[in-house]
């Protein structure tokens, strides 16, 4: 769908806080897939984690990005997903190998820009549920800087600058209006 867009890149590369900024000028927002699965994971046995099991987690994360995708086809306007089934796909393949990217990447496709946050160490911190350092953070964007061009996406580079600025930066790049953001292309 068009108007379901795509905003990936490095872990602790500022997409929560643009998806954040995006939210607040009235876009819709899905949120990342893999954030939710941990903060369960957490407060119950903990097994699905990436840390503790790779392939449930990403098993997990490409299962909770599906139902997202359905879900967001009752949204309005612009939708912006941060991560979403792409990178869970990714993350299944990573972990097992399995070709999971070709078939959702082909069976479900997003606007044709994603927008990709780059490694920004600057900024980079770990947390409860991002133990993984900066290097594995920036193996991953490049992972799904690969990904995203082999499935045929025009990937466009986040600059580093403030959040609000990134924001008309991403909203600019798709010809938006963030004063009427019920009338994305279908």
């Amino acid at each position: 769908m068009r108007r379901f867009v795509v905003i990936s890149g490095c872990s602790g590369g500022g997409k929560s806080a643009l998806l954040e900024e995006l939210r607040r000028r009235g876009h819709a927002v899905v949120e990342e897939p893999g954030r939710r699965v941990v903060k369960e994971e957490l407060g119950g046995d903990g097994s699905a984690l990436p840390w503790v099991d790779a392939e449930t987690f990403a098993r997990r994360i490409l299962d909770m990005a599906l139902a997202d995708r359905e879900k967001a086809r009752a949204l309005q306007g612009w939708v912006f997903f941060d991560r979403g089934l792409i990178d869970a796909a990714a993350a299944l393949k990573h972990a097992t190998g399995e070709p999971a990217v070709t078939e959702f990447g082909a069976a479900h496709r997003f606007h044709p820009r994603v927008f990709l946050a780059p490694p920004w160490p600057e900024i980079y911190e770990t947390d409860g549920e991002r133990r993984h350092d900066f290097s594995a953070a920036t193996d991953e964007y490049l992972r799904l800087l690969d990904t995203y061009v082999r499935l045929g996406y025009e990937t466009t580079i986040l600059p580093k600058i403030t959040v609000t600025v990134r924001a008309e930066f991403v909203l600019d790049n798709l010809g938006a209006s963030d004063t009427n953001p019920a009338s994305p292309p279908s």
